[in-house]
């Protein structure tokens, strides 16, 4: 809306068009360079726990920084702060791609990490300052979208150049393409995005500091075990085991430092009345974290499945789950505008198309010969993601759409921090049983089914409780004669 007049911003289409390629890239860049590793290994001479940490560290601080980004986000306006985090993602871009040694390279992923939490919760905030109504559901079916194609288009993208610029130094395209797109982006920002009204008080009244330092120590409590038992399994983070109990003593910590700011009419980093009051916040929370533990984990078995098991290369690799890609992008965007009708349907039905989609490759695949799986499972794939693009614009739609524009950017960060933390823990857990299927007597293929019953199991998790939200959600009126509210009991 715009700040004035109070009427749709008429720049918000191609407004979002530039943030969601901004946000494709940070999003990206989660799975596009795990190809690479192998290419990563030769240029630079780079040990295996190195690369790891190309992968690892970038979401991990990812995953530290986005409450704290969309916080910042919402106190200094969301157009300063897209500009500021797009400017050190496409700077970091180019220190990965031009590193000399391991050294240099995991320090940029770290920040490059950085970077990309603080820019993405400026995309979600951004919708709801822009949209309303109907046309919020389908300006987050276009981010839905983003989500699933960067997702599942990473490995495709990476194989392919790596295909074009060679094995010894292709990876570092795989970094530098972020470069001539992020400055486009940027220019085209600074035209497009709508500038934030004056702010009221001084910064440090609105900034958090100590929630800042107990949430972020709460997160890397939690994350960092998740990241090294992704990286070694069980014997990687049997050292650690103190780290989520200290998760947990911060958590409450910040819990009561956030209620404390709140009965003292400070500005909280997270208002905890969000998972509370606001109705629809938790539970959609929840079932986002809960499906991207079952969703996000699917690409490395899929990798290793494929280019370990079968010998698949990494852009052939790629091009077997693009399917999933394929279905996501339009059902996502179709989806977007059946939310406001339809509302939590949408993600029952998405759900179980997801669950009956990778249940059909765990019985497919290790019934089919190696030279004619990926044909195999196409069909599976596909109606898995045609449910997986009903499931993640409509949740985030769900879930925001009671909350104030004034926390909008704090409250998509922490909605994607669940999905970060979701994705740790899928990450962790379907490698570690896809691993144990290999070392069992049916070796890759048995891995697989493991692998797909076990994110089958936590899709049905999240589809129970999409079920108990749209019990308790009442029934929804026609488009036409119902008014999203964004007012909360609190406000």
């Amino acid at each position: 809306m715009h700040p004035d007049t109070g009427k749709p911003d008429p720049r918000r289409w191609r407004a979002l068009a530039v943030t969601l390629t901004a946000g494709f890239m940070s999003l990206l860049d989660v799975s596009i360079v795990n190809v690479a590793l192998p290419s990563i290994q030769r240029g630079l001479g780079a040990s295996a726990s190195g690369v790891q940490w190309v992968v690892s560290g970038y979401a991990l601080t990812f995953g530290l920084v986005l409450v704290s980004g969309g916080r910042l986000g919402d106190a200094l306006g969301r157009r300063r702060m897209f500009l500021f985090a797009l400017s050190a993602f496409v700077l970091t871009s180019a220190l990965a791609g031009a590193a000399v040694n391991e050294s240099m390279l995991v320090s940029a992923r770290l920040s490059q990490g950085v970077a990309a939490g603080l820019l993405t919760p400026q995309n979600s905030g951004l919708i709801q300052e822009l949209f309303r109504g109907a046309e919020r559901g389908r300006a987050f079916g276009a981010f839905g979208t983003t989500v699933s194609l960067s997702t599942a288009v990473g490995p495709v993208l990476g194989g392919a150049i790596i295909a074009l610029f060679g094995a010894e130094n292709g990876w570092r395209w795989v970094f530098f393409v972020n470069v001539p797109i992020g400055v486009l982006a940027f220019v085209l920002a600074l035209r497009l995005l709508p500038a934030a009204p004056r702010r009221s008080g001084p910064l440090r009244s609105q900034l958090d500091v100590v929630g800042v330092v107990l949430l972020g120590a709460a997160v890397l409590g939690l994350l960092f075990p998740l990241v090294r038992w992704g990286q070694g399994g069980f014997d990687a983070v049997s050292a650690l085991w103190w780290m989520p109990l200290a998760a947990v003593a911060f958590a409450v910590a910040f819990v009561v430092w956030e209620r404390r700011l709140v009965r003292r009419d400070g500005s909280p980093l997270l208002d905890v009345r969000l998972f509370t009051e606001t109705p629809g916040f938790a539970t959609g929370a929840a079932i986002g974290t809960v499906y991207f533990a079952g969703f996000a984990g699917i690409w490395l078995v899929f990798a290793l499945f494929f280019q370990q098991g079968l010998g698949y290369t990494p852009l052939e690799s790629g091009l077997v789950v693009t399917p999933f890609a394929l279905g996501a992008a339009v059902s996502a965007t179709v989806a977007g505008r059946l939310v406001a009708r339809l509302g939590r349907l949408l993600t029952l039905a998405g759900l179980c198309l997801v669950a009956v989609g990778l249940a059909a490759v765990a019985v497919i695949s290790p019934l089919t010969p190696p030279s004619t799986t990926g044909f195999a499972v196409a069909l599976p794939l596909l109606v898995a993601g045609l449910g997986g693009g009903m499931v993640i614009s409509p949740n985030t739609t769900l879930t925001l759409e009671c909350v104030p524009t004034r926390m909008a950017g704090v409250a998509g960060g922490a909605l994607q921090t669940g999905q970060r933390i979701g994705t740790a823990i899928g990450v962790a857990v379907l490698a570690s049983v896809f691993h144990a299927g290999v070392g069992s007597v049916g070796g890759y293929p048995e891995g697989l089914r493991w692998a797909m019953a076990s994110a089958v199991a936590l899709v049905v998790m999240a589809l129970v409780l999409a079920v108990v939200d749209a019990r308790r959600r009442p029934r929804r009126a026609p488009p036409q004669s119902r008014r999203v509210s964004t007012r909360t009991p609190f406000e």
